[in-house]
């Protein structure tokens, strides 16, 4: 049974979190997180406490063992926008758009079958 974590309005936009999550989709949890600690990029450290987040679901509520889960999906989502402008030349404005985003992980055993 897959069990998921998820961070909400992390303060990154969404496309450069998904470049973190290329890199840990379909690894086993231990791999992972081991990846994610070398990554000097913020959206690495969000996304490892969201997967250490996952395992501890899957350790307390389902009574899977952590050194058994992979990873099966971990996707980042538009969160809020937050819109303000920016007066340009000549009278004219521009916008200026704060991206966030929702970072879902979800973890499963690995011989289980079937996805998120």
């Amino acid at each position: 049974m897959a069990v998921r974590a998820v961070t909400r309005n992390f303060g990154m936009s969404p496309k450069k979190v998904r470049r973190v999550l290329g890199l840990i989709r379909g690894k086993p949890v231990k791999d992972a997180l081991a990846t994610l600690r070398f990554i000097p990029s913020p959206a690495a450290k969000a996304v490892a406490k969201t997967l250490q987040s996952a395992v501890a679901n899957a350790e307390n509520n389902q009574m899977m063992a952590a050194d058994e889960l992979r990873v099966v999906a971990v996707y980042a989502d538009d969160g809020l926008k937050l819109k303000r402008f920016r007066p340009q030349s000549r009278g004219r404005s521009s916008p200026i758009l704060r991206r966030s985003s929702h970072i879902t992980v979800v973890v499963d055993e690995e011989g289980s079958e079937g996805g998120a």
